[in-house]
């Protein structure tokens, strides 16, 4: 998997969660089964501009030539995604969420094995 491919797709996913959390907060959570008091829907929304941010940064360099920034790109978020992976199977595990985050765990799972193949 080049990493062309890989930010693209990051990038997408990081567009529509950042839309997601900012715009829709309550409906991003409840797919997880978390309630959203306004404390949850502040985090949704910090969240949100996080994400966009990543979107933006991604396809941007999606066509960035090998370099010791892309691999760190790589690394970084190869590891990021992995621990969000971790933490949602730790999540459900606890049975603090509901089975709706299995999407989200399939999706990161293939975004961190991308993005540390490409690098």
């Amino acid at each position: 998997m080049t990493f062309s491919v890989v930010a693209t797709a990051a990038a997408v996913a990081s567009l529509l969660l950042g839309v997601g959390f900012l715009l829709s907060g309550p409906l991003m959570l409840k797919q997880w089964g978390i309630r959203s008091p306004a404390e949850s829907l502040v985090m949704s929304r910090r969240i949100g501009a996080v994400y966009l941010g990543l979107s933006l940064m991604l396809w941007l360099g999606r066509s960035a030539p090998p370099s010791e920034l892309r691999t760190a790109v790589c690394e970084g978020l190869g590891l990021a995604i992995a621990v969000l992976a971790t933490l949602g199977l730790y999540e459900w595990r606890a049975r603090r969420v509901s089975a709706g985050i299995a999407v989200s765990i399939v999706v990161e799972v293939g975004l961190a094995t991308g993005f540390m193949w490409a690098r």
